[in-house]
């Protein structure tokens, strides 16, 4: 028995129900598990026959600086606290969209490059230093989550171990920043990825910058002369 064109709709209709499923269930899980506040983010669209590269933005801006990696400027946030339903209503009304975490509230973000974070990870969880949520992106930077301030703290802090001149590939992401959370896609490249989830314990208690940033900074600076 062959396949209808109807059957095929109705199969591509559940296919778009289900994702629409799973984004909201995303979304509340980081709202109301996590605590976090939620920003619908624009997706880089990938042009017919370009072989999988980022095309325009799905903000509709022609002269986009970001394709694919901002928030969506006419959607509101979800709050932390949304329930499944507030989330579905929300989200809605801007299906597709990317789930972007803002910075600064619960958390601060200090970016490495993806093989000094992987390394520093493992360093962190053999000396056995409280850790929080670290995301890797498809553009190869480890984000990890720490407390609120510390991109603040950040030029001071390295001054003060000693680190504020070795030009470390070591960024701090603090207030008016966002980062594209698991596993939405980011500037068309691919999915962000969890190396270290986040749980009930570390969501809402990031760890402290000063705690991890000698070790990051020691393994960026190690990182270009690493195989």
């Amino acid at each position: 028995m062959g396949f209808t064109i109807g059957g095929i709709r109705d199969m591509r209709s559940g296919s778009r129900r289900r994702a629409r499923t799973s984004e909201c269930t995303t979304v509340a899980e980081y709202t109301g598990l996590w605590g976090w506040d939620v920003t619908p983010g624009a997706r880089a669209k990938r042009g017919a026959g370009d072989g999988g590269s980022a095309g325009e933005c799905s903000c509709g801006a022609a002269d986009c600086r970001s394709p694919g990696a901002h928030p969506l400027g006419f959607a509101p946030e979800v709050k932390a606290g949304a329930t499944l339903d507030e989330v579905t209503a929300a989200w809605a009304e801007v299906p597709g969209a990317a789930v972007l975490l803002p910075v600064g509230r619960s958390f601060d973000v200090i970016e490495v490059a993806e093989p000094a974070g992987r390394h520093a990870l493992v360093r962190l969880e053999r000396m056995g230093l409280p850790l929080g949520p670290v995301t890797v992106t498809p553009h190869g930077r480890a984000q990890f989550f720490v407390a609120p301030g510390a991109a603040d703290e950040l030029p001071e802090l390295l001054y003060r171990m000693g680190w504020d001149d070795a030009g470390l590939d070591l960024h701090g992401l603090g207030t008016g920043s966002h980062v594209t959370a698991p596993p939405s896609d980011l500037a068309g490249l691919g999915p962000v990825r969890w190396l270290r989830p986040p749980t009930l314990d570390t969501a809402g208690r990031p760890p402290q910058a000063r705690l991890l940033l000698g070790t990051l900074a020691y393994v960026s600076h190690r990182a270009p002369f690493c195989a």
